[in-house]
């Protein structure tokens, strides 16, 4: 299937399922949800994972249940729709997401296990490395880019109160993310070449990413 942009009913949908998020209002609706979300979503991955894939990683468009388990917020459905391509879990990632609010696009680490956490961290204390992902973060952000992640209020044990990137070894996630409101060009084919434009811009932070955190060796809870 040719991606040819997000059908017209998308963000009526979310924003549908914004106050209304009931098994009700997604059976009511998951025709609307397959044809003007899912299946376009489906289709710009399908596009772009033979040019950001290659060497790094797979595409897949996430589930719309939302894993409740360990949350307060029993609300089954996501109020987007996600999708990546990505090496595994943390070890950098091409991301993008279609909600209520327009379009999401960003690149970097989104989850770490223990033992990413302390690759990333000893990346980020050597000095050849950690001022590179500066640069590239300061390119970034130069470029329009909001820098993300979470992020500690205090010092990571064993790293000194004046570690000059003692702002970078307090993130537990570390990635770049830009925004877009609805508009034309989300329902046309020239969304794929948003996206294109801005997974490009981000492919050093990926590989950095990709180079000095890698995915996890732990099994998946």
């Amino acid at each position: 299937m040719r991606f040819e942009g997000f059908g017209d009913g998308a963000v009526e949908f979310f924003d549908g399922l914004e106050a209304d998020n009931s098994k009700a209002f997604w059976s009511d609706n998951l025709a609307l949800y397959r044809e003007h979300v899912r299946a376009p979503m489906e289709a710009l991955i399908g596009e772009l994972e033979p040019e950001f894939g290659p060497g790094f990683g797979t595409g897949k468009v996430f589930r719309p249940h939302r894993d409740v388990r360990f949350s307060r917020d029993k609300s089954p459905y996501k109020t987007h729709c996600g999708a990546v391509i990505e090496q595994g879990r943390g070890g950098g990632a091409y991301y993008v997401e279609v909600g209520a609010a327009g379009m999401l696009v960003a690149g970097g680490c989104f989850h770490t296990e223990s033992d990413q956490l302390a690759r990333l961290r000893t990346a980020i204390d050597t000095e050849i490395h950690g001022e590179q992902l500066r640069r590239l973060l300061d390119a970034l952000t130069a470029s329009g880019w909001e820098i993300a992640g979470e992020v500690l209020k205090s010092r990571p044990r064993g790293f000194d109160a004046d570690h000059p990137r003692l702002d970078l070894l307090r993130h537990r996630t570390l990635y770049a993310c830009r925004r877009w409101e609805p508009d034309d060009s989300l329902h046309d084919r020239s969304c794929l070449d948003r996206v294109r434009r801005a997974w490009a811009e981000v492919r050093e932070l990926n590989q950095w990413c990709a180079d000095h955190v890698g995915v996890t060796a732990k099994k998946r809870r």
